[in-house]
């Protein structure tokens, strides 16, 4: 058994080292303005997904109207990545729906089902793990902001590394010990912390909080925090600023200290756990955008799940698109277009806090298709 298990981290080792080597070769980020065109994918995804993602697709055809008439963006629909062409075909990610992703720039993707334990689906991959795998999309971008609290929050969570990297590939030694693995390296870990201070350099911010568990995680989580103090370097303007992940959890609702914070760059697991913490107070995970940004392509997703159960019971238009919308937000400030990008976020943060349209996720409440309909009557449409 022990034989075994050598093998198996042998190979484990030999992979992370490869892709070390692939992480060398890396390009730079892509230059939207120097695109003569963009080229947006948008996939409903399943469950809820369609509803809503379909809510957000009309009002950035409305944001982006001139630039769609133009030729300079299209808005491309991609079908397939549901549960049960996934299923059908064994995998995450079904290779024509993968090779249609790839033609595009960036992505506006609706929720998808993951199997669990139990479930009548077959035990595939989760689609946004295989995405941001296949797409290189290490840096998971969530920003939180409840102005009325002066929370202004953006999460820089690397994406690739860390805890979950390798989730699957852990194995039990002996009948009494299991070995999980959680992977840092210099090259991973300087491109999302970069990519945080370049954040921060870019949209006025002053300090940046590097969260990891660095006492105790001593030589990964101690190595990320190490090359984040060295990039600090850099940038003499931003403050570098250090919590561990127990602690800072507390300082999120610490209402004198939770302020202070602007920018935080974290591991993989610790990000997780953290941005769905912050979500809270901006109303749940249906209010939150996600990005997920690598240096070729970067793909924008709601934060929640698929909701298969709204939709056995008749509710799925009456889902929160509030999530996806956020995310549209974001990818219209990637690419460019950040006054477009303002917009938008200002009328979810007016509809938030007017509450004039209040979707409830059932019968009671709005349907997603009128929510967009009043952002878009906010925003002059």
């Amino acid at each position: 058994m022990t034989e075994l298990a050598k093998e198996k981290f042998m190979r484990l080792l030999s992979e992370q080292l490869d892709r070390v080597e692939r992480l060398k070769l890396e390009k730079d980020f892509v230059k939207y303005k120097a695109l003569p065109q963009i080229i947006i994918g948008v996939v409903g995804g399943d469950g809820i997904g369609p509803a809503i993602t379909g809510q957000a697709q009309v009002i950035l055809e409305s944001l982006l109207k001139d630039e769609i008439e133009s030729g300079k963006v299209v808005l491309r629909t991609i079908d397939g990545l549901t549960i049960e062409r996934r299923a059908a075909e064994g995998k995450a990610i079904p290779d024509s729906v993968l090779e249609e992703l790839k033609k595009c720039h960036v992505i506006l993707k609706g929720p998808t089902t993951t199997p669990q334990a139990g479930s009548p689906w077959p035990n595939i991959e989760s689609a946004n793990v295989a995405m941001r795998k296949e797409l290189d999309l290490f840096a998971n971008v969530r920003p939180i902001r409840v102005p009325s609290q002066g929370i202004d929050w953006t999460f820089f969570r690397e994406n690739t590394e860390g805890a979950y990297a390798v989730g699957s590939k852990g194995f039990d030694v002996t009948d009494d010990l299991s070995i999980d693995f959680t992977i840092t390296t210099t090259q991973g870990t300087k491109r999302i912390v970069e990519a945080a201070f370049e954040y921060a350099k870019a949209n006025g911010k002053t300090r940046v909080t590097a969260v990891t568990k660095a006492n105790v995680i001593k030589t990964t989580d101690g190595k990320f925090l190490r090359i984040a103090r060295e990039i600090a370097r850099q940038y003499p303007s931003i403050t570098l600023d250090e919590w561990y992940i127990d602690i800072m959890t507390a300082k999120l609702v610490d209402e004198k200290r939770r302020t202070q914070f602007q920018v935080l760059v974290l591991p993989n697991l610790y990000g997780d756990i953290l941005t769905d913490e912050a979500a809270e107070f901006q109303g749940g995970v249906g209010t939150a955008g996600s990005a997920n940004i690598g240096k070729r392509y970067a793909m924008f997703e709601a934060i929640h799940g698929s909701a298969p159960r709204m939709v056995e019971e008749g509710r799925a238009d009456y889902a929160d698109p509030s999530s996806i919308i956020r995310a549209a937000a974001m990818l219209l400030g990637h690419i460019g277009f950040t006054d477009k990008e303002a917009i938008l976020t200002n009328a979810l943060d007016t509809a938030q806090r007017e509450k004039k349209v209040i979707v409830t996720g059932r019968t009671d409440g709005a349907t997603s298709a009128e929510l967009s309909a009043y952002l878009l009557e906010i925003m002059g449409f």
